[in-house]
């Protein structure tokens, strides 16, 4: 069985996944890092929760 030379199309497919794959990783990133920033701030608090009456 003969192996096949990988089609044109394969090629662009597989560029414009990486190109996806490397913009979710740099929004998960940026999610990551605000949330860091935010969290380690002075000023940050989690909510109280109201008392029941």
């Amino acid at each position: 069985m003969a192996i096949k030379a990988e089609h044109e199309i394969h090629s662009r497919r597989k560029g414009r996944n990486v190109g996806v794959g490397l913009m979710l990783a740099a929004f998960v990133v940026l999610v990551l890092a605000l949330t860091f920033t935010k969290v380690t701030s002075g000023d940050f608090e989690l909510p109280r929760a109201e008392e029941l009456q």
